[in-house]
């Protein structure tokens, strides 16, 4: 049976480009049949948060070692390779679910 996916989102602000891509993200999950749980910070908070959850998807670049699986989903919010990303979102959720 496929799991419930923890997911984190996070942008600068944990506000603004994060919620976007947070509705995004919901939308692809409803779609592929994945159930996921939300969670949303700023990238400060990627190292701690990362801890409570299977995935980190980000609204900017995130150079760091993590210990989880990270994407970065600009695109979502950009408009740009929209959806490739979005694929590529539909993909690392139904792997992880999987698991």
């Amino acid at each position: 049976m496929a799991k419930e996916v923890k997911v984190l989102v996070a942008c600068g602000s944990g506000v603004a480009t994060s919620t976007i891509a947070q509705e995004e993200i919901k939308e692809i999950a409803k779609n592929a049949g994945v159930k996921i749980r939300l969670m949303k910070g700023t990238i400060s908070e990627v190292p701690t948060k990362q801890k409570d959850v299977d995935v980190v998807f980000t609204t900017a670049n995130y150079r760091n070692p993590l210990e989880k699986p990270y994407l970065s989903v600009f695109g979502l919010v950009s408009g740009i390779n929209k959806e490739a990303t979005k694929k590529k979102v539909e993909e690392l959720l139904k792997t992880i679910s999987e698991e």
